[in-house]
């Protein structure tokens, strides 16, 4: 990125998220040693793929445990936030099946690991919830509804919630999106950058000027079908709430909106479907309010589109991840193409309709 004032803006945040330092792999024999030490655990490891931190599958005889090792360059507040949220909803709303934390022998919440450069990464083990996530089944209408009433619930559940750290930069959050222009550089393909000129102008002119008056809190930040963990059996469908990862104060209709942002172009005949069903059944819970309801499509377009945007940028700075980054936004483009032919109009119409059909 260049050094305006604008990249300048864009370069720190992508610093505050985590995303620009090199990753060099925590040895697994130390993770072992801690997890014996802090929180007597003995098992196999196992590496999982994930977008920045070190994660891996603890199988003991007795049961299995998520174990997570923040990046280096991300502040131990930041990790102090993800948990605390946790934590919160654990006391606040504990029918919600939100991942649970797990305490050291020592009762708390993590253990920071001290590199040899003086930074600092924080390992903390959660519960392991078994099941596929929603990224790997084919929710119906129904279904998609019941995860948003999900979203909805957590989003309810959050409202009290408040942490020093939480109105951290956050380059995922949706209300950066229209200083982030910059990523177009790294964007080889002409129509794929022509796209995002013109997801870039709408956001401008319908978002930008009604961001100092959006309904705020703290948010989970990325329920995506892949942070979703599913049972096709059971009534409730959703059985597990996993990575608050991108938790953050920010406006509420952000929140919504990731999720749906995964959701378009699911249906090719009908882009706006999966996404508009998702919307109808976070609605069932948590309202959006009328005057902001028109810009959640817009919302949701965008951060289908800032994803594309970041993947080209980080594809070419963390080969190590390369894979991962790229099969999670594989479809992006071919997405926002879909996704644009759709009258936005049309599809506020849509999310009204079901809204006053469960009012």
């Amino acid at each position: 990125m260049n050094t305006s004032p604008a990249a300048d803006f864009a370069r720190r945040l992508f610093e505050e998220s985590g995303l620009t330092s090199s990753h060099e792999p925590i040895d697994v024999v130390l993770v072992s040693i801690i997890l014996e030490k802090h929180y007597g655990l003995n098992g196999r490891l196992g590496r999982l793929a994930t977008e920045k931190d070190d994660t891996f599958r603890l199988r003991t005889d007795t049961s299995d445990h998520l174990v997570k090792v923040s990046p280096p360059d991300e502040a131990e507040a930041v990790v102090d936030l993800q948990t605390a949220a946790m934590r919160f909803l654990e006391s606040a709303a504990p029918q919600l099946p939100v991942q649970r934390v797990k305490l050291t022998a020592d009762g708390e919440d993590s253990v920071a690991i001290r590199l040899n450069d003086g930074r600092t990464r924080i390992l903390r083990v959660f519960e392991f919830v078994a099941g596929p996530v929603m990224a790997q089944t084919s929710p119906d209408a129904e279904q998609l509804a019941k995860a948003g009433q999900m979203l909805g619930r957590v989003d309810e559940a959050l409202k009290a919630f408040t942490h020093p750290a939480d109105r951290r930069g956050l380059v995922w959050d949706i209300q950066h999106f229209h200083r982030l222009t910059g990523l177009l550089e790294y964007t080889p393909i002409p129509e794929h950058r022509r796209m995002a000129e013109t997801v870039f102008r709408h956001f401008e002119v319908a978002v930008v000027p009604r961001l100092g008056d959006l309904e705020t809190q703290v948010i989970h930040g990325d329920f995506s079908p892949y942070n979703i963990v599913v049972d096709q059996t059971s009534d409730h469908f959703v059985t597990g709430v996993i990575d608050f990862g991108d938790t953050v104060r920010s406006a509420v209709i952000f929140d919504p909106a990731v999720p749906m942002a995964n959701l378009l172009g699911r249906t090719p005949d009908h882009p706006w479907r999966d996404a508009c069903a998702f919307a109808a059944g976070y609605q069932r819970v948590r309202p959006v309010q009328a005057s902001e309801l028109p810009l959640l499509p817009m919302a949701a377009l965008a951060r289908l589109t800032l994803r594309a945007l970041i993947t080209n940028w980080r594809a070419g700075r963390a080969p190590e991840r390369r894979e991962y980054l790229l099969e999670h936004a594989k479809d992006d483009w071919i997405n926002v193409e879909r996704s644009l032919a759709v009258s936005l109009d049309d599809v506020v119409a849509h999310l009204w309709e079901a809204r006053h059909g469960h009012s």
